[in-house]
């Protein structure tokens, strides 16, 4: 038996501060990844501690590149320092936050992960 899933979870796991050299990381990390259609990206801010403007911008632009390719992008595990500043900017309207990176799977139901490093 085989067994596809036409969604393929992509996993971006940044750590510390996404500052303007943590956000230049980001984005490298995600221009690495070549988007497919239905691809998931997840971005799982568990050991994200501090976010500026930097930041946003990376993930605003990760969020652009994700949705002009038919991908979809969330983010997880947002830590309060980090949440505050997506609440104050607004973007936690625009981005699909998700509590847990579990929380993620109980409502998009996929099953492939793939970890970019």
């Amino acid at each position: 038996m085989t067994i596809t899933s036409d969604c393929q979870v992509i996993l971006f796991k940044p750590e510390g501060r996404i500052d303007l050299p943590g956000g230049m990381a980001l984005s490298e990390k995600m221009t690495a990844v070549v988007p497919k259609r239905n691809q998931l990206w997840v971005i799982d801010l568990a050991k994200v501690d501090f976010m500026d403007s930097s930041g946003l911008v990376s993930l605003v632009k990760g969020l652009k590149v994700a949705r002009q390719n038919g991908c979809r992008l969330v983010i997880c595990n947002v830590q309060p320092p980090v949440r505050l500043i997506l609440e104050l900017t607004q973007l936690d309207s625009v981005f699909e936050i998700f509590s847990s990176y579990e929380d993620i799977f109980i409502e998009t139901n996929e099953e492939s992960l793939a970890v970019a490093n």
